[in-house]
């Protein structure tokens, strides 16, 4: 038996450590460590309100637009307000072009360079990978870098700039789209899906969209070469390496749902563990039993939660709290939102496998395709010289909360008002979900249950299994410990 420091590690958003416990080749247990302390939940206290839309999204650089609509919806639940149609739609372009950007980031800059490691040379499909995907000096990495920045011209038009807009509100947006600009935007998501079907998918947007099952994908994948697209390039190394294998955790996944469009989500919440389940906001917790903070006997919903960071708490180990659903760790992020809404390719990947590496993957590029042709829609029905906006007065005292869908997973607010000021302010990030630490029950997150089993191979200071793993989640740190 050995004990492991991994960390810091690259080609991940902020600070991360993994603790493994390796026997016989294999972790045999893990601690995930956050080991940076931020304290927004601290400086919102006091303050105005509205000021949290100034301040949550410079919690991330890469997560801003996903702060912003929580807090906003946190605040619309505040005031009693409802977005016309306009703002709506315009809030879920804002919001799926920040979540696409990101899949579109994690998949080319962050997880397939790690097949480019010295550790596969001798693989048959080694060559091929390093070329496309090493580091820096990859050819997808000029192709994507270009594809991404003109996509994002789209948050200038529809929020003013990124990161930390302000366009965003309580009632809607605040940046009105004429005639003229929503036809450029129209050009901006041509030109994306052009780059995705030539590119990343080598097919069109809703041939991908249309598989349905694990046999409807490898028959696919088998259609053509695997350099012919992106992905079926990492099916084929997902295959070589078994890739369907690695990284599963308690199959317990949750969705809050996202992408509201006139009462009905594009992405519906809930749970799914073999069977979909309700999703009620009221049973979640948060246990800091293992985090480095106090005077908080019990495990606690948000409302009621308290953030105040202490290093002497004798069990700690991470300044990541332990959300948790009805007890249960939960297992948050594209596969949890596919899978809870009921795509069939997802489900019938899930069934078969679980929630793992290579499912992780193929949710995500999914993803990329279904929202790109749904933001195609909401573009088409944006209606210029009509409201953006409503408007609404703040009580004095009240509480509320906003549940939307990151790119990484299920994002909540909580906040309570005393006399004009928030009272409590309080988060709950998605890698707060998947890298959470034990409960008190000393039940172990869901990434320190993936990475139990993982092969280390003789020699291997950072195994490469690990890296797959971690990566596969898309955490963000500096989210997870706000």
């Amino acid at each position: 038996m050995t004990r492991r420091i991994i960390g810091p590690f690259n080609r991940v958003e902020g600070d991360l450590e993994v603790q493994l416990q390796i026997d016989d080749g294999r972790v045999s247990e893990a601690w995930v460590v956050s080991p940076l302390y931020r304290g927004f939940e601290q400086i919102l206290q006091g303050k105005d309100p509205l000021d949290a839309l100034v301040y949550v999204p410079r919690i991330c650089g890469i997560c801003s637009v996903s702060q912003s609509v929580a807090a906003a919806y946190a605040l619309a639940d505040l005031q009693e307000l409802t977005p016309p149609p306009n703002g709506e739609l315009s809030g879920n372009l804002i919001l799926a072009c920040e979540n696409i950007a990101d899949h579109l980031t994690h998949f080319y800059l962050f997880f397939m360079p790690d097949f480019a490691r010295e550790i596969y040379r001798n693989e048959a499909w080694f060559p091929a990978a390093e070329a496309r995907f090493k580091a820096i000096k990859g050819s997808a990495a000029r192709q994507v870098l270009q594809a991404r920045a003109e996509f994002m011209h789209l948050l200038g038009l529809l929020a003013g700039k990124w990161p930390h807009s302000l366009a965003l509100q309580p009632g809607g947006t605040s940046r009105a789209i004429e005639v003229q600009e929503k036809a450029r935007i129209v050009a901006i998501l041509s030109g994306f899906r052009q780059f995705l079907e030539q590119v990343l998918f080598g097919d069109s947007l809703e041939n991908v969209i249309a598989l349905d099952s694990a046999a409807a994908l490898d028959n696919w994948a088998a259609q053509a070469a695997p350099g012919s697209s992106d992905l079926r390039h990492f099916l084929h190394i997902a295959e070589a390496l078994d890739l369907q294998d690695l990284g599963r955790a308690a199959d317990q996944f949750m969705s809050y749902g996202v992408y509201a469009d006139q009462g009905q989500c594009l992405f519906t919440g809930g749970t799914w563990n073999g069977a979909p389940g309700s999703l009620d906001q009221t049973r979640i917790r948060e246990d800091i039993s293992h985090s480095w903070m106090h005077q908080q006997n019990e495990a606690k919903h948000p409302f009621d939660g308290v953030t105040l960071p202490s290093i002497d708490e004798t069990d700690a180990y991470s300044w990541c709290k332990a959300p948790r659903l009805d007890g249960l760790v939960v297992e948050v992020g594209a596969l949890a939102r596919q899978v809870v809404n009921g795509h069939p390719l997802i489900r019938d990947l899930v069934a078969q496998s679980g929630g793992n590496v290579r499912n992780r993957v193929v949710a995500r590029l999914l993803e990329i395709a279904r929202v790109v042709v749904a933001m195609e829609g909401w573009v088409h029905a944006l209606r210029p010289k009509e409201a953006f906006c409503h408007h609404g007065k703040m009580p004095d005292e009240a509480q509320g909360y906003g549940m939307i869908e990151a790119a990484r997973g299920s994002l909540g607010h909580w906040l309570k008002i005393k006399k004009g000021r928030i009272l409590n302010y309080q988060i709950i990030a998605p890698t707060t979900w998947n890298f959470s630490p034990r409960d008190a029950q000393g039940a172990p997150g869901a990434l320190e249950q993936a990475l139990i089993d993982a092969p280390v191979r003789d020699g291997e200071k950072d195994p490469v299994s690990v890296q797959h793993i971690v990566r596969s989640f898309d955490p963000c740190m500096a989210c997870t410990v706000h």
